[in-house]
């Protein structure tokens, strides 16, 4: 991975930036001007840098769906943008958002933190031109080898399973690029879905829902349960201190006519009402977004067809929207700090 395609303020990709090196100047230019040549597929639009590496649209009803899907962490962190304990007085000053997709932690850490260069790093050039002037974005694969002349201080991924295939090298990747004493932090979704109680009728479609992108992506060599390694990997790979905090997330608003004795193991990290709250905006981040988060695992890893999925998300969605169906989606939150 490389700094070599930047963003400008513009949202143009700046073909000479001085970050360039003028050998690569050619194969730069190249991929400059066929970046915004996205794949359309299906009706969706997909990334065109690296294609087909990341299995969800880059179109607008995609990213008005993972802004939302930001919102839901700010109400599970009561408005942080990460969890590591991070001494008050340790600088930061590079900070990447690996994965960054809209860029929007990316600018809230920026507008948050004025004394640190923050990077937000994606296939997709889909950020917003009116940036903090201490925030950039870079058009890269975090996949490649890195070649940044400098080291960061804290390092942040959000909801990148199914988007490495190799995560072991990636957190590799992440321990050589921190400086002494830096942090990681890592925040994902498991799946299949889990039952709070023993809600789950027999062929309930959100259950098979689950367990069919977890096939296709399995086979796509792209895993959608990479989140149970991540803290194991993590030590693996050389961090220290590193801890794993918990959370869950309804599928709808069910916790809301739940007795507290109901609420099993989402009564544990949020306080009820909040629960209810984030179930409701679960569901319709994955509801109005559910033909984009299948579409590529059913026809490229699955192989049907477009109306045969759009068939089986009619009963997926009535499924997510039924409160008798007390479902649930474990959040793992994942940090830890390369010694000093």
């Amino acid at each position: 991975m490389a700094d070599d395609l930047p963003v400008d303020a513009s949202g143009d990709i700046n073909d000479n930036d001085s970050a360039i090196a003028t050998e690569d100047i050619d194969s730069t230019v190249s991929i400059g001007s066929s970046i915004l040549k996205y794949r359309e597929e299906n009706g969706r639009t997909y990334h065109a840098y690296k294609d087909g590496k990341y299995l969800l649209p880059n179109d607008e009803g995609e990213n008005d769906r993972l802004d939302l899907q930001h919102h839901m962490w700010y109400l599970t962190f009561s408005g942080k943008l990460y969890l590591a304990p991070i001494p008050k007085d340790q600088k930061l000053h590079r900070v990447a958002d690996l994965g960054t997709g809209t860029g929007i932690w990316a600018i809230d850490f920026a507008d948050e933190h004025p004394e640190s260069q923050v990077h937000g790093v994606d296939l997709s050039p889909i950020q917003p031109s009116f940036l903090p002037p201490n925030c950039i974005f870079e058009i890269d694969d975090i996949e490649e080898p890195w070649t940044y002349k400098y080291k960061f201080d804290f390092l942040h991924l959000r909801m990148m399973t199914g988007s490495i295939a190799d995560w072991k090298k990636c957190f590799h990747q992440c321990y050589e690029s921190l400086n002494p004493g830096g942090w990681i932090e890592v925040k994902d979704i498991r799946l299949p879905i889990e039952d709070n109680d023993t809600s789950f009728p027999e062929g309930c479609a959100v259950r098979k829902w689950t367990e069919l992108i977890l096939e296709g992506a399995e086979k796509m060599g792209r895993p959608l349960n990479s989140a149970i390694k991540y803290k194991t990997q993590l030590k693996e790979a050389g961090f220290h201190n590193v801890r794993e905090e918990i959370f869950r997330w309804p599928q709808n608003q069910w916790p809301k006519d739940a007795k507290p004795k109901e609420l099993g193991k989402l009564s544990r990290p949020f306080h009820h009402l909040r629960t209810n709250e984030i179930g409701m905006w679960m569901c319709e981040n994955f509801t109005s977004g559910l033909s984009g988060l299948s579409m590529a695992l059913f026809t490229r890893g699955l192989g049907w067809t477009p109306e045969e999925i759009e068939a089986f998300l009619v009963t997926v969605r009535k499924d997510m929207k039924d409160t008798k169906i007390r479902g649930y989606y474990t959040i793992s939150v994942i940090y830890g700090q390369k010694p000093a």
